[in-house]
């Protein structure tokens, strides 16, 4: 049986060495049928061709304008696409590709029934070995284990996704006997690896450069057309972005806890004045009082800039760096 349920949220630092992460807020869409990944290569940035057994690929859907409506990693199971991604951002681009895969031979539905689960920390590899005897690696990144999906998460953090029906995933994580974190943990780990995360209020909302999804290798430039790829084109080619996604972090204001949620504004200081610097994705408050965030800002921000959460003066923010580099 696990260990414990754990109620109080680590701060980054201080992430135990191996731990369990229920995705309560996590599930995928999934299309199967004879022209699965046809379908699915004229509506999304990444290259589905390319897409194996063995493989993940990372991308978003975008509409018709080339604002990102997901941000999802792609993967095979069974023979089936499943594009996984929080559930915050699964109703808008579900209607989406529905509204076009009536004209192509396509199942296209919300997962139902599997669950997901994390193991996260420097431990993880030999937690899971535990139970499983091969895993996946950063060459091979997704594994089938009789019923059970493994899928590894390169990264700053160890990571390993367990996808499987919930009877069977939740006995797989009970088994390992390590301490369970709610979805929370996840979207700190996610924040502090760059990745980005939309929620209702910023889903169409951004291009998806904007989000680094080049820089994550989120787009296939040489693939040919899809939905929105005239914006995203121009975007690169261009020259035209401005903005990018950014980790940031605070520690508590004088003990004050503020409420944050996405569409948030962070401002900078410029002379005497603040202005407008970008929008808040997504946060994360650790038990100690430590503030986690993502947002879309300038591109070209000096880390020195003074910033700030609108109405919250005393909330001193400042820049994590990125794992990886800005490539335009």
């Amino acid at each position: 049986m696990t260990t414990s349920v754990e109620n109080t949220l680590p701060s980054y630092d201080n992430l135990p060495d191996a731990c369990a992460i229920s995705l309560a807020e996590y599930g995928a869409i999934a299309l199967h049928g004879a022209e699965q990944s046809k379908y699915l290569q004229g509506q999304v940035t990444c290259d589905v061709n390319t897409l194996a057994d063995d493989n993940l690929l990372l991308g978003g859907h975008c509409d018709a304008k080339g604002k990102v409506l997901s941000v999802f990693r792609l993967i095979n199971r069974q023979q089936t696409h499943l594009l996984l991604q929080p559930t915050a951002s699964i109703s808008k681009s579900l209607v989406e590709l529905k509204k076009f895969g009536v004209f192509a031979k396509v199942t296209i539905e919300q997962t139902a029934g599997l669950a997901f689960y994390a193991v996260a920390g420097k431990n993880a590899t030999e937690v899971l070995h535990q139970q499983f005897v091969e895993l996946p690696n950063s060459l091979t990144p997704v594994l089938q284990v009789g019923s059970t999906t493994i899928v590894y998460l390169a990264g700053k953090l160890k990571r390993y996704l367990i996808i499987d029906e919930a009877k069977i995933a939740e006995k797989i994580i009970s088994d390992f006997s390590l301490a369970i974190y709610p979805h929370a943990l996840w979207n700190l780990i996610e924040i502090n690896e760059g990745f980005p995360l939309l929620a209702p209020e910023t889903v169409s909302s951004y291009v998806p450069q904007m989000l680094n999804l080049q820089a994550i290798h989120g787009i296939s430039f040489t693939k040919g057309c899809y939905l929105g790829q005239e914006t995203v084109a121009r975007m690169q080619y261009l020259g035209k972005n401005k903005r990018a996604l950014f980790s940031l972090k605070s520690p508590s204001a004088n003990n004050e806890l503020i409420t944050l949620q996405a569409g948030d504004i962070i401002e900078q200081q410029l002379g005497e004045n603040w202005r407008k610097a970008g929008d808040l994705l997504a946060s994360y408050i650790s038990g100690d009082g430590i503030y986690y965030l993502q947002a879309v800002l300038a591109s070209d921000i000096d880390s020195t800039t003074n910033l700030r959460i609108k109405n919250h003066e005393n909330s001193a923010l400042s820049l994590v760096e990125l794992p990886y580099k800005l490539v335009e």
